[in-house]
Formats: C-alpha cells, sequence, structure tokens
C-alpha cells in the first residue's frame, strides 16, 4: 500500500471504510430483520435490538455512527439484544484496527524521503587524483536543504565481475571502498558540499588496476548517504 500510486492508496483508504460500513450495516439490518424490528416500526409495546431502525438506510447510517463514534442520539443499542451488543463489540475493535492500519499507512506513505532524497545531488563525474601526494579517487555530494541531515554517514562498495582462484566466476562481486570508516570521516556534517576521498593504496581494489585498464574496465561503483533530517 505504501508504495501504491496516491490515487489507488486514497481508493484503498475509501473502500476500506465505505466496504466496513457496508458490511456491518448488512448485519445490523439482518439482526433487525431476523428479530421481526421491521414488522413492528409502529408497535410502541415492542423492544427492538437498534431503536428507531427502519431499513437498510437507517442501519447503514448506524453502522457509520457506530465506527465513527459519533452517537447522534436517535439510533440506539437497547439492552435487550445479545447479538447486537457482540456485534457492537465487533465492530468497535474492528474499527479501531481499520482506524489504525490505515492512518498508520498514510503517515507512512507522506513521510517517505523520495523528495527529500532529490535534493541530495553528487557530482556527475568521480576523479583520481593526487591529494595530499597520495593518488585518491574523489567525488563531490551535496545538501541543497536548509535544513540539515543529522548523524550522516556515508559509504561506498565497487561493483564488477570477478574470477576466483579456483575458477568460479562471480557476475556480481561487492567489494567495500574505504571512505574513511577508520579515522571517522565517512561520518559527514553536510552544512556545504564536502569532497568524498577514497584513498587508492595497497587495500584498495583500484591498486594494481593501471589507468588505461580502469578505462576499459566494466563495472559501478554504488555510493549510499545514510542519515536523519531534523525533524
Amino acid at each position: 500500500l505504501v508504495d501504491l500510486k496516491w490515487r489507488f492508496s486514497l481508493l484503498v483508504f475509501i473502500l476500506a471504510y465505505a466496504v466496513t460500513w457496508l458490511f456491518f450495516g448488512l448485519i445490523w439490518w439482518f439482526i433487525a430483520y431476523c428479530r421481526g424490528d421491521l414488522d413492528h416500526l409502529e408497535d410502541h409495546a415492542w423492544t427492538p435490538c437498534v431503536n428507531n431502525l427502519n431499513g437498510f438506510v437507517s442501519a447503514f447510517l448506524f453502522s457509520i455512527e457506530t465506527e465513527t463514534t459519533i452517537g447522534y442520539g436517535h439510533r440506539v443499542i437497547t439492552d435487550k439484544c445479545p447479538e447486537g451488543i457482540v456485534l457492537l463489540l465487533l465492530q468497535a475493535i474492528l474499527g479501531s484496527m481499520v482506524n489504525a492500519f490505515m492512518v498508520g499507512c498514510m503517515f507512512v506513505k507522506i513521510s517517505q524521503p523520495n523528495k527529500r532524497a532529490e535534493t541530495l545531488v553528487f557530482s556527475s563525474h568521480a576523479v583520481v587524483s593526487l591529494r595530499d601526494d597520495r593518488l585518491c579517487l574523489m567525488f563531490r555530494v551535496g545538501d541543497l536543504r536548509d535544513s540539515h541531515i543529522v548523524e550522516a554517514s556515508i559509504r561506498a562498495k565497487l561493483i564488477k565481475s570477478k574470477q576466483t582462484q579456483e575458477g568460479e566466476f562471480i557476475p556480481l562481486d561487492q567489494t567495500d571502498l574505504s571512505v574513511g570508516f577508520e579515522t571517522g570521516d565517512d561520518r559527514l556534517f553536510l552544512v556545504s558540499p564536502l569532497i568524498i576521498s577514497h584513498e587508492i593504496d595497497e587495500r584498495s581494489p583500484f591498486w594494481d588496476v593501471a589507468r588505461h585498464q580502469l578505462e576499459k574496465d566494466d563495472f559501478e561503483i554504488v555510493v549510499i548517504l545514510e542519515g536523519m533530517v531534523e525533524a
């Protein structure tokens, strides 16, 4: 439900309540019909299950009033109807579950970070260059919004095919690229655009790769930035 488009989510939201009201309204009408309440509408000595319930429409309205706890006071259940009391309990419990489920889905859908993620921008290109006399793979990340991201952390993975020494072929092998985990530089304070650096040393998967080989290799680097907005 959370991943549905808004028009389908709203349709499910409306149907969840409408179907519940109709279903219990039909049961309220059925109880009145089976007890003979509809045949004694003008008999003031008769005690119906629900006062002033004279058909399916009024049963449907009573179902809405019961589940939404509106209580206009015109239609009310009597204490001479044990099956109605049981149904009242069931509808109250099920109505609370429907409310919790649907409101929870709407809240999660509204708070999805899709729009927030669009304000996080990465540089179009990554470069390999000397930095402090060390060869580094670098790219830039920035936050366009005024509200800062709290406890932001970044990590990078190299994804490429690999042939093991035993001859096994791994099509999507994942290797971590160090972007400062040992020194704490992977925890960011994004008040301005930052340059993220991966030092190409003996532990780097690019250590044995020459420049001309790097240009022809087929691989992908996936960068993951995680954090919480201030709100």
